[in-house]
């Protein structure tokens, strides 16, 4: 029996080639998208999940209070991690200090490579299940030692033994390899540590500046390990005062509270809306996941609209079955046969065109996914979908051509009310419904990130270069450099600064502006040699830029209008104002006001900063950026190699590695960049399987409008009366999908566009665009069916009638 139903199912896809193709192409298109956005959603899902302790990692993050609400705390501070460890170690397996992440030139012989890596506590290779390729996991232990990754061992010693041999760090320290670890996966945080340092040489090396028994200065992370008999609420709840009972009276004013952060959550809820509410990338989750199954119900949908639409050509065919003794449930299984082929046909389509689009998918989505040919399950997934696919695309088109009474059909009618084509005209304005929202999503995200592009960033990008100093050569050479490089006309201007311009990095409570000795904090902080104002084109609003010739700019600071508005000082320059950094008290004089620099989320505001005058503390140890403004005059490529030369004079050990400004500022928009490329593909896409099932209903209507339309043309119809006549069913429901897909699309476009303080307005222009883009693809696809029936010889349709 089933073996029959399959041979009449090929036999009706070979009769009918047009339809088979437009059938399977559209479903295969729909379920390649959504096996590449399945895919997209498990690489997310499984983030971290290599971690064999995964669910029991934490970070521990401090929440405070100051007059502007609450804010969050991402450093924390020296001691912490040895109070934790003292007062609740029956909580934790582990508890373990590290520095942020950093960039640092390793080093054997001749062979120099930059890697990213961090200083840990001892432990850090059992809390994230180091896979060990040589060496043990104790290999920290050693303040002379380092761990490294895999790749990195084999770009520094190539097919050598890596364990035992010697790494020089930055030029200076040298460290022997006591492990090698596999790299982490892609799919991981931490996937860039290539390299390990132990905390104890960065308290050697005095890296953490002596602030081991400081609770106000938080520029570490303290990462936990809970144990199995607790879990993160209890625990949190358990050492969230932790900080409030050791810091100063002041600091306690902002009722710092201790949060983990759970390992599982750092992927996708890494966005805090509220001390207790996160969110983030798993709004992408929903989108895409929403996104797939939308283009795979169009797909469905021309399946149904093409198979109920030639319900005529399979009347007869009903009839007959019946009236010799066929149930209606045969029938049905006759029909969902049919459907389950085709859908067997499209999935194994769909495997190809999605092992054809995953490199450039992977590509768009900085993934490294593939399609895992030997996993089970996703066989096992493929036939679930397959058979969920058949029945939900075969299902209207099983019951409804089974309902036909035999009697009528084989009378000569069709089976079918005119009632008939109301379902395909609902299904037609849900296809085109969903694909104009989509158009306008599109729109709408575009017209965002060119709204942010378009701010003025109150300095000038034109030329402008930083490169990173990993030891303390180029400062302690910094002003013959500087000479030399401003000699030659290779630059124009020159400056130190502590992080790049695209980017504040400290955040520093404890300015106090009133006098009243209670500060307020959540200020950035940047420490910049004089000279940065003019290297990035400051633009001043009053007083002056820093200054070598002035001894008191060690204690000048200059102010954003951002920070003056926040502070309410009407007449800042000349202003004192306290800074309690480093468990040191300065006071600081506002020598200048400029306006505010972009440094952050080019869709946020820009937030209240303070430049200081860089005295060398933060290069002691390398470190520091050099920011150089390139001569306009002079070919860049020869600038850069001019640069080079005279950077090698004074820092041969190190790589020179630059990067332009304007390139590190548009990675600022790569994730709505990386949002609108796919929507703009995924959009496409339905566009494309909607256009397919208009094809195919539009072919249908001229076949069975032939003798009508060959009378017309005897009466004198032109080929334009005629494209009109069989056009505007379809106008008329693009307009209907276009009334309902309007208010559907600003909602949602709305609500996601209240994610940026600085946003694009919902114009009245992009929805009109998107309603009249909408109707000249549905009348360039239905014209050429159209004209092609409207020009037929009436002589041979009425002759064949």
């Amino acid at each position: 029996m089933i073996k029959s139903y399959l041979t009449i199912a090929w036999r009706n896809l070979v009769k009918n080639k047009g339809y088979a193709i437009i059938n399977i192409g559209g479903l295969a298109t729909g379920m390649a998208i959504a096996i590449l956005i399945g895919l997209y959603i498990f690489d997310e899902l499984s983030w971290n999940k290599n971690f064999k302790n995964y669910a029991r990692i934490a970070r521990v993050l401090v929440n405070n209070e100051n007059s502007s609400g609450w804010y969050q705390q991402w450093g924390t501070a020296t001691p912490l991690a040895a109070e934790i460890r003292a007062a609740y170690g029956g909580d934790f397996d582990q508890v373990l200090l590290s520095s942020q992440g950093m960039t640092a030139v390793l080093s054997t012989g001749d062979t120099k490579i930059s890697q990213d890596g961090y200083y840990f506590e001892p432990g850090v290779a059992d809390m994230l299940s180091f896979e060990m390729v040589r060496g043990s996991r104790d290999g920290l232990r050693n303040p002379e030692s380092i761990m490294l990754s895999e790749s990195a061992a084999k770009s520094l010693f190539g097919s050598d033994d890596a364990l035992n041999k010697s790494v020089r760090i930055d030029g200076q320290t040298e460290l022997m390899v006591t492990g090698v670890y596999k790299d982490i996966p892609a799919n991981a945080d931490f996937n860039d540590m290539r390299f390990v340092l132990p905390w104890q040489l960065a308290v050697q090396k005095n890296f953490n500046n002596n602030n081991g028994n400081q609770w106000d200065h938080n520029g570490f992370i303290t990462w936990v390990q809970i144990t199995g008999k607790t879990d993160m609420a209890t625990v949190t709840h358990r050492i969230k005062d932790v900080m409030l009972k050791r810091v100063d009276a002041e600091f306690a004013q902002h009722k710092p509270q201790l949060y983990l952060h759970p390992m599982s959550r750092w992927r996708l809820y890494s966005e805090f809306e509220s001390p207790q509410h996160a969110g983030g990338r798993i709004r992408f989750i929903w989108l895409y996941g929403s996104i797939g199954c939308f283009v795979l119900l169009l797909a469905c949908i021309n399946f149904m609209n093409l198979a109920t639409a030639r319900s005529e050509k399979r009347a007869k065919e009903v009839g007959i079955r019946k009236s010799v003794g066929s149930a209606r449930k045969q029938l049905i299984s006759q029909f969902f046969s049919e459907s389950l082929l085709v859908t067997l046909l499209a999935f194994c389509f769909s495997l190809v065109l999605s092992q054809i689009a995953i490199p450039l998918f992977n590509s768009v989505a900085e993934k490294q996914m593939h399609i895992p040919w030997d996993n089970a399950m996703f066989w096992l997934s493929g036939l679930t979908f397959v058979v969920f696919t058949g029945l939900c695309a075969g299902s209207y088109p099983a019951l409804y051509l089974s309902s036909f009474q035999p009697a009528k059909v084989l009378k000569g009618g069709s089976g079918s009310s005119r009632s008939g084509a109301l379902p395909r005209k609902v299904l037609v304005v849900l296809q085109f419904s969903v694909s104009i929202t989509l158009i306008i999503g599109v729109i709408v995200v575009f017209r965002q990130i060119e709204f942010g592009k378009s701010r003025s960033l109150g300095y000038n990008q034109d030329g402008l270069i930083y490169t990173w100093t990993p030891t303390r050569e180029i400062h302690d050479h910094y002003d013959v450099l500087r000479h030399e490089l401003l000699g030659s006309g290779v630059v124009t201007s020159m400056a130190e600064s502590v992080n790049t311009p695209t980017n504040v990095g400290f955040h520093i409570g404890g300015y106090d502006w009133t006098g009243t000795g209670i500060g307020d904090g959540g200020f950035g902080t940047a420490w910049v040699s004089p000279d940065f104002g003019k290297t990035m084109g400051w633009d001043f609003i009053a007083g002056r830029d820093f200054s070598y010739e002035f001894a008191s700019d060690s204690n000048a600071i200059i102010l954003n209008e951002s920070a003056v508005k926040f502070m309410h000082l009407e007449n800042p320059v000349g202003q004192t104002i306290k800074s309690t950094i480093f468990d040191k008290t300065t006071t600081y004089t506002v020598i200048g006001v400029i306006r505010d620099m972009l440094q952050e989320s080019p869709f946020e505001p820009v937030g209240k900063t303070i430049y200081m005058f860089d005295k060398g503390m933060w290069s002691k140890n390398g470190g520091t950026l050099v920011n150089l403004r390139i001569n306009p005059g002079m070919n860049t490529r020869e600038a850069l190699i001019e640069i080079e030369r005279a950077w090698k004079k004074y820092d041969p050990s190190s790589p020179f590695q630059y990067t332009f400004v304007d390139a590190d500022y548009a990675r600022k928009f790569s994730e709505e960049e990386r949002i609108a490329k796919l929507a703009f593909v995924f959009a496409a896409m339905a566009i494309g399987i909607s256009c397919l099932g208009i094809l195919g209903l539009a072919s249908y209507m001229a076949e069975q409008r032939t003798r009508e339309i060959g009378i017309r043309k005897v009466l004198g119809a032109t080929v334009t009366n005629l494209w009109a006549l069989l056009s505007k069913d379809f106008v008329v429901l693009v307009l209907v999908s276009c009334a309902i897909a309007i208010p559907v699309a600003w909602y949602f476009m709305n609500g996601w566009l209240q994610n940026y303080s600085y946003r694009t307005d919902l114009s009245w222009y992009i929805f009109v665009a998107a309603a009249i883009g909408s109707l000249i693809i549905t009348l360039l696809t239905v014209s050429y069916q159209a004209i092609k029936a409207a020009m037929a010889n009436p002589v041979r349709s009425l002759r064949s009638e």
